[in-house]
């Protein structure tokens, strides 16, 4: 059965978050990103979540990695967040933007200098001939920037995945577990819950 709800599924998840925060012993704001290639082939890795609010999931990365080429080519992900120590997991599908500029320099800006550096120097998901064609790369720029501000390089931005399903997972007791969805639609969220 669908049920039209007020509750939003932001707040409860964020509500989860925190918990996690206390709980998992390290990166509870760790995610496995799938997305697809032009193709259809699949493909998954972890990435941290760096904010989410009404609009969505948002995650940085080189806009030449492998996921970011695939998100041009299909832009929708899949999201998943387990937390062991709490024994629930969150699911997330949605379609996918890029942020605008402005929050991407906000975010770039926020991160430690070592780090921003190294988004210069990593020609991310291409072939690496050796540890030491990267740690000169990181000396070259490290150079660069010599002691001046490291700006955002242009190849390099955010994602935020807006929602159009989140699945609420709680493990119980011999298997039967709880599931709860929310679609969202023009009219808002509804919910539903699922056989374990």
């Amino acid at each position: 059965m669908t049920v039209t709800t007020d509750r939003d599924p932001i707040e409860l998840f964020n509500d989860w978050m925190a918990e996690a925060e206390k709980t998992e012993p390290n990166d509870a704001n760790a995610m496995s990103l799938a997305t697809v290639d032009a193709n259809g082939g699949p493909s998954s890795r972890m990435v941290l979540l760096k904010d989410v609010d009404q609009r969505g999931f948002t995650f940085y990365t080189n806009l030449g990695s492998r996921k970011a080429v695939q998100l041009d080519a299909n832009p929708n992900a899949a999201l998943c967040f387990h937390w062991k120590s709490l024994k629930r997991q969150v699911r997330v599908e949605g379609s996918v933007t890029l942020v605008d500029d402005a929050e991407a320099d906000e975010y770039f800006a926020s991160r430690a200098r070592a780090s921003r550096i190294g988004a210069w120097a990593s020609k991310q998901s291409q072939t690496l001939g050796g540890r030491f064609d990267l740690e000169k790369r990181v000396a070259e720029y490290t150079a660069k920037f010599h002691i001046g501000e490291v700006p955002r390089p242009d190849f390099w931005s955010g994602y935020r995945v807006t929602p159009r399903l989140m699945e609420f997972w709680t493990d119980r007791p011999f298997r039967l577990h709880e599931r709860l969805v929310y679609l969202h639609s023009d009219d808002g969220w509804t919910t539903e819950t699922l056989f374990p």
